[in-house]
């Protein structure tokens, strides 16, 4: 049965690099990207180098061309307002951008989908987090 999903930007990295395969991760899920990792990924083309940013910019174009973008709505962010004040109240800070990551896909009520197992996504309340390990 198809998961709904939201990539968190590692994921979308590695596979980029050839660390996971697309169709294993994802099978028959239905999958998505939060706007803000849209962001991430069109920053990590600005910040390539010469060499690199045109291989990047086609790929990061195909991501952006191929998946559904969930946009930061006032919806996603009343529940970003809730995961950030809690995230303050037990003293476990994450970036602004993972916790807008957090807050899509707890708002759109998918998986977030994720390589950092650091980040604690799923011990913030209505957030269902799944961490995949790259070999």
């Amino acid at each position: 049965m198809a998961r709904r999903v939201i990539l968190g930007t590692g994921i979308l990295i590695a596979i980029e690099r050839g660390k996971l395969d697309v169709d294993a991760v994802l099978g028959v899920d239905d999958a998505a990207i939060a706007a803000i990792t849209a962001m991430e990924l069109l920053a990590g083309v600005e910040r390539a180098d010469d060499a690199h940013r045109q291989a990047r910019a086609i790929h990061v174009e195909a991501i952006l061309s191929s998946l559904p973008i969930e946009p930061y709505s006032v919806g996603v962010a009343r529940v970003h307002a809730r995961l950030a004040v809690e995230a303050m109240a037990r003293g476990r800070l994450r970036s602004a951008n993972d916790m807008m990551i957090a807050a899509t896909a707890a708002a759109t009520s998918r998986i977030l989908l994720t390589t950092d197992a650091s980040a604690g996504f799923d011990q913030l309340t209505g957030v269902r987090a799944e961490v995949l390990k790259l070999p």
